[in-house]
Formats: C-alpha cells, sequence, structure tokens
C-alpha cells in the first residue's frame, strides 16, 4: 500500500477495518506473570556483540548557544558550536565512549536514534538512562552495532525543536564506498528565536484544542500568532523558517563539488513537526538505504521523508549551480543548500525546481538489499499498534492510552514480534521503534529494514521485529508535540 501522506481508497479502507480487527489480535506464547528482564540480561547481550577491538573516546556537550541561520542570529541550545552538532562518527563494532556534559538551564538526555544499542545507555530518562541534570556529566559507553544514517537528540520534553541534534554515521567495513565524495544533509524546522518556544507552540495547541468547536479537528487557518497550524497532511505547526544543515534558504549552505563526481548524499530529517520532500536540480537521486539499511537501488526526482526517517542517495554531479530543495509538505516554505560544480545564475531563495513536481518516492517502492532481510520466520507474537487522537482536544495515543496509562507491547528474548500498526487518525505519524530494526512486511520478504516508517493517515502497515536487544524500549511518534501530548508506548522484554 502506498505510504504517502496523503491516503488512498485502499488506505482508508484499511484503516478503517482496522477498527473492528483490533480487539482480535493480542500478544501471544508470552505466558503468565510478567517481570521484566534485568540489568544481567541486558549487560549480558551486549558482551555477546561482535566488535572491532577499537574504543574511541568523545567529547559531547550541550550548551546555549548563538546561531547565525542566515543572517538572523538567535539564541538556542545545540551540541557543540554549531546547529547541527559536531558529526560523531565510528566503524560498525566500534567500542565508544562518550563524555556527556550538560550545560543548558535544565536537565537534558541523548538519545541515539537508530543504534539498537545496550538499553541502558538508550537516553530516554525515566525508562533507560538517567536524565543529566544542569552542570551535570553522564559516561556513555556502548558498542555501535549497526552501519549507516544516524543522528542523535534529546528525549526530553520538546528539546529536540531547537538546536539539539547532530548526525552519527556508523561506517561498514564491508562496503565498497563507490562514490567520490560524501555530504551529511540534515532538514529541520525551525522556531527557537524567531516564534513562539516550542513550549508556547505545545501550549498553544492545547488552548486551542480545548476551545475550538470546529468539526475539522481544528485544522486549517485557526490562529496560533503567526505560527498558525499546518495542513492535516503535513504536522501541526507553521514554521517560520525551514533550514538544511542549519541554514535558511536565503543564506544557504554551499557544498562544492566537480562535474561528473558522484556524491554520496546522507538524508536526514531532524524536524520535529514537518515531512520533506527533497529533490536536487536538474539531477535524478539514486537511493541505496533506508534507516541505514541497504536497499535495491531505486531512482527517482524526488524523495519523501518523514521526521526521524533517514535516505542515502547518490547523484552524479553536473556542471553549475544546483539548488538542493526541501519543501515542507502541506505547509508555506522552502529549505534549501546548493550544489555548487562550476558557473551559474543562483535562482531565488523561493525557486521551487520541477522536480518536485513529480511523485515523490516512499518506503513502499523499496525492496531490501541482499542479505538484508531479517530471517524468516512465523510470528510468535502478533501485537496492535493503533494511532489515534486529534486536535480537538489535542491528545494523541496508542491503543488508545496516553504513555503514563500505557500498556506495552511485551516479548521475549528470541521471539519473532509482529506489529500490526494501525493510523485511525486523519494524520499521518512517523513511529520509531527504538533498540531494534523491522522488517516491512514479513520476515525474510523483500520489504526493507527500518526503524522509523511513516504511516499514512488512516493507513496501516504490518512490520516483524526480531525480540535480540533486550530491556525496556520507548515505541512513539516522532512527532514531537504528538510524543509530548502522549502519543508513545514501551517494548517490554518479559523473563
Amino acid at each position: 500500500m502506498p505510504f504517502s501522506p496523503h491516503p488512498s481508497r485502499r488506505q482508508l479502507l484499511a484503516g478503517l477495518l482496522g477498527v473492528g480487527a483490533a480487539a482480535g489480535l493480542s500478544a501471544c506464547g508470552l505466558g503468565s506473570g510478567p517481570t521484566p528482564v534485568g540489568p544481567g540480561a541486558i549487560a549480558s547481550a551486549e558482551a555477546a556483540r561482535a566488535t572491532t577491538g577499537r574504543v574511541r573516546s568523545l567529547a559531547l556537550q550541550a550548551r546555549p548557544i548563538q546561531a547565525d541561520l542566515g543572517g538572523r542570529v538567535v539564541s538556542t541550545w545545540a551540541y557543540g558550536d554549531s546547529v547541527p552538532g559536531p558529526i560523531l562518527r565510528a566503524t560498525a563494532g566500534d567500542r565508544i565512549q562518550i563524555a556527556f556534559t550538560n550545560d543548558l538551564p535544565e536537565a537534558t538526555s541523548v538519545h541515539w536514534h537508530g543504534l539498537a544499542i545496550r538499553n541502558d545507555m538508550d537516553g530516554v530518562p525515566g525508562l533507560t538512562t538517567p536524565e543529566v541534570s544542569t552542570s551535570g556529566e553522564f559516561a556513555f559507553d556502548f558498542v555501535v552495532p549497526d552501519p549507516g544514517t544516524h543522528w542523535f537528540h534529546p528525549h526530553s520534553g520538546l528539546q529536540l525543536d531547537r538546536g539539539l541534534y547532530a548526525p552519527f554515521i556508523v561506517d561498514d567495513r564491508d562496503e565498497p564506498g563507490d562514490y567520490d565524495a560524501e555530504w551529511v544533509i540534515v532538514l529541520d524546522d525551525w522556531t527557537d528565536g524567531v516564534g513562539p518556544s516550542p513550549e508556547q507552540i505545545y501550549a498553544d495547541l492545547q488552548a486551542a484544542g480545548k476551545s475550538s468547536d470546529s468539526g475539522d479537528m481544528g485544522m486549517g487557518d485557526m490562529g496560533m500568532g503567526d505560527m498558525g497550524m499546518g495542513g492535516m497532511d503535513g504536522g501541526d505547526v507553521r514554521y517560520p523558517l525551514y533550514l538544511v544543515n542549519g541554514r535558511a534558504s536565503n543564506d544557504p549552505d554551499v557544498l562544492t563539488g566537480k562535474p561528473g563526481q558522484r556524491v554520496r548524499l546522507r538524508l536526514i530529517n531532524a524536524g520535529a513537526d514537518t515531512i520533506f520532500n527533497v529533490a536536487l536540480t536538474g539531477h535524478d537521486l539514486k537511493v541505496t538505504h533506508t534507516d541505514g539499511y541497504p536497499v535495491e537501488p531505486v531512482t527517482t526526482s524526488t524523495l519523501s521523508i518523514g521526521m526521524g526517517e533517514r535516505y542515502d542517495a547518490i547523484v552524479t554531479l553536473g556542471d553549475g549551480v544546483f539548488p538542493f530543495v526541501a519543501e515542507p509538505v502541506g505547509k508555506a516554505g522552502l529549505a534549501r543548500a546548493l550544489i555548487r560544480t562550476g558557473a551559474g545564475r543562483v535562482p531565488a531563495p523561493s525557486w521551487r525546481p520541477s522536480e518536485l513536481d513529480g511523485y515523490p518516492l516512499t518506503v513502499e517502492m523499496l525492496q531490501s538489499g541482499p542479505g538484508i532481510a531479517l530471517p524468516a520466520a512465523d510470528p510468535d507474537s502478533v501485537q496492535d499498534v493503533v494511532l489515534s487522537g486529534s486536535m480537538t482536544p489535542y491528545l494523541w495515543t496508542i491503543n488508545g492510552q496516553t504513555y503514563e496509562n500505557t500498556d506495552p507491547l511485551m516479548v521475549k528474548q528470541g521471539q519473532a514480534t509482529r506489529l500490526r500498526i494501525q493510523n485511525h487518525s486523519m494524520m499521518p505519524h512517523p513511529l520509531h521503534v527504538h533498540g531494534h530494526t523491522f522488517q516491512i512486511g514479513p520476515a525474510g520478504g523483500s520489504g526493507p529494514r527500518k526503524d522509523t516508517v511513516l504511516v499514512p493517515a488512516m493507513g496501516a502497515v504490518e512490520v516483524d521485529l526480531t525480540a535480540d536487544n533486550p530491556g525496556q524500549w520507548m515505541v512513539h511518534c516522532h512527532n514531537a508535540y504528538h510524543a509530548e501530548a502522549g502519543m508513545m508506548t514501551r517494548l517490554d522484554y518479559l523473563t
């Protein structure tokens, strides 16, 4: 089924039929008397990981900074001295020791998005890793098992909707690297210092949800000062700025190359509330990876990327100046960088390439690369993940519960688990599972491996997951405002 933010008739029917079917599915084969696994199981799983024997010692600091967003200097929070923060890099199997210091005026955390690391290093306060207080420190220590394009960000309130994000690139020793250069491109929606604070946006969403008596879920033109609300297919908030690599479209990041070079683009959507369609003017994108895992290459003119997702693509550079443009779905505005390989005129900041008029590539168009599929297995358990909620009131749930009242999903070590994800709302939701990757469709099939999947409005998708990383893990919508409003649950390993 299509994984476009715009639901087709088939998706609408699949979502509606799921309402009646939800009660018929349950976790099976789990036994009685559930008891979560303890630290010993986590330590044992970590000790069994394959390693390179190399230890990399790194330092990371969260701090207030002044950021230049293209002629607009704002006060924000970031890792290090820049937005995005410095790229961390390792090889799969390396042991990483990160000395983290919190110089922010409030407590924070660091989640290593896409890395299936040991549970007690995952960076979710109150669940896996202690919150780091102001002027506090924490020593992260874990083996990175998964090559690919990953990133890190806080898991504390709405801190993600500031400048606290950065890439984490994990190299594969066995990958041939058939390209001449590599560029990391991070997309973001931005309000800090140029619009209401994230906390004020959330308060306004809640207030609008309480006061609205409209029948259209409070979307459209309901006022939130200069922010407004986004369209139903794109998110809840219209932002003053959209950024590529921390730069606004009027003063873009410039990436230089040579005509004929093959360049690997590593694309990360760090936005809090925005799906982007991306295109490189005058070029095709050959998509090679999603969420770090290889896929059978597919060539497209434009690509859709939900919050938290990552895609890698190869481009062969032409001669001239070419805008790389990210268009927020359902919202006005553009983000861009410039690719310069020679002389040429720079289009206006608002210029929109024709490549964005094509139907964007989405996950259902991809197949896993050779040797990437999970081992074929019938599921030991089948569990529902029903996404629902509304703007009036502003409340978002999984399986009918907000996080504080959640009934967690449950697995045992080694089980094959099928998650039946159903979106019963009129908005798309990027669902992210911590500590694991899953396969779209049945294990052993042709679907791609991912850790974040954009589930369309009133749509559904089934994914298979192997329970091979014990602990308690967050499962949540990667729209920061939906997660804050309750759209989170847990995946708990039982003894």
